[in-house]
């Protein structure tokens, strides 16, 4: 991710969780709502009840990696943030790929990017 896609503001990722949409897996929660602008941007929450810093953040790396090399399935000009449910903790990265691949092509399967 390029630093101009990331969503860094607290106003921002609550509002896309209040009123955007959901699409909901087995350990992500993906909201997403509509931009102005003419690509994605991504944020990624993750619980202090979800681990240690060194734990937490090498989740975030890994989501990273995920997003970057998926990048084509989520449509553009749009808001995500993905968060991290305390089943991810057990899932390899394999396993979350799969996760995040399979709820992009169920929740996007119409839209087109």
């Amino acid at each position: 991710m390029k630093k101009y896609e990331i969503v860094k503001k607290n106003f921002v990722f609550t509002d896309i969780i209040n009123t955007g949409r959901v699409l909901k897996g087995k350990g992500f929660h993906i909201y997403y709502k509509d931009n102005i602008l003419s690509y994605p941007c991504f944020g990624l929450a993750v619980s202090k009840k979800f681990g240690h810093a060194y734990e937490r953040n090498k989740i975030k790396r890994q989501l990273r990696m995920i997003i970057d090399s998926h990048k084509n399935l989520f449509p553009k000009s749009k808001n995500y943030i993905i968060m991290v449910r305390g089943r991810a903790k057990d899932m390899s990265y394999a396993l979350m790929e799969e996760d995040i691949v399979c709820l992009l092509q169920k929740g996007f399967k119409n839209e087109e990017n």
